[in-house]
């Protein structure tokens, strides 16, 4: 039991951040893993090591929007990261159970990988946008607000989507990468604390298994925004649309 945990940690800490949709692959993964606890209380938790993961990759980020946001130098970054927050929230909130039921479809995890992947590949052409994160503005964030939202679809990559969303809006490939990223925090801890109450009724061993999973998300993690930021770096992002797409067909015709 503890390596099927272990292996969801790993799994989901790189899907997490590389544009491939962890909720997807977790999905699957428990289908062919056979466990029987919830599926979106096992992504929340170890959502919890990637959430940690984020905020030690981007301190710096983090550090300097808190900073400018309080000496009033710069306060526009955080007023749109409340704005993303906001729309993605409301439309999870609303639509929390249309969502939870989507995890017990895999078929639909297959189709909406091979979206993924098709919005993953158009992104090539976008991929030497010219305005940076000071250029951001109060559309942006609309924009993005409402993509991130289709990203608690499973199968929906939420870094693929919002990373695409910026580019397409002619933001650069490297703050595309860090704004996507920034915008997740409150996000992901939303949704760490909305599902928490859960934890309650998993039983003991069962807790220790996904703290394990956690940690071990934490640290594939960390490697994962390495590996996406180099890859953002040299221009080859729409390559993930590939192996979205290749999963998504494989695992269809399986399921």
């Amino acid at each position: 039991m503890l390596i099927k945990y272990l292996i969801l940690g790993v799994v989901q800490g790189f899907t997490e951040f590389l544009p491939v949709s962890s909720s997807g692959h977790l999905v699957i993964l428990q289908k062919y893993l056979a466990l029987d606890e919830d599926g979106c209380l096992v992504g929340v938790m170890l959502h919890l090591g990637t959430l940690l993961a984020v905020c030690f990759f981007f301190f710096n980020d983090i550090r300097k929007i808190i900073y400018d946001f309080f000496t009033r130098r710069n306060t526009k970054i955080v007023i749109y990261i409340a704005v993303v927050t906001l729309i993605t929230g409301l439309c999870g909130i609303l639509g929390r159970d249309f969502f939870k039921g989507l995890f017990a479809s895999p078929q639909k995890v297959c189709l909406m990988l091979i979206v993924t992947g098709i919005v993953l590949l158009v992104t090539k052409k976008f991929i030497n946008g010219k305005r940076n994160l000071s250029e951001l503005n109060i559309k942006d964030a609309l924009w993005l607000g409402i993509t991130q939202s289709l990203a608690v679809i499973p199968g929906i990559s939420r870094s693929g989507i919002t990373i695409s969303t910026l580019l397409f809006r002619d933001v650069n490939k490297e703050s595309a990468f860090r704004f996507s990223f920034l915008a997740a925090i409150p996000v992901i801890l939303g949704a760490f604390i909305l599902e928490s109450s859960e934890l309650g009724r998993v039983p003991g061993p069962v807790i220790v298994y996904l703290l394990a999973g956690t940690l071990l998300a934490f640290l594939s993690g960390l490697l994962a925004l390495k590996i996406l930021f180099r890859v953002i770096q040299k221009a080859r992002f729409s390559y993930f649309g590939y192996y979205c797409l290749a999963i998504g067909l494989i695992f269809l015709f399986i399921l």
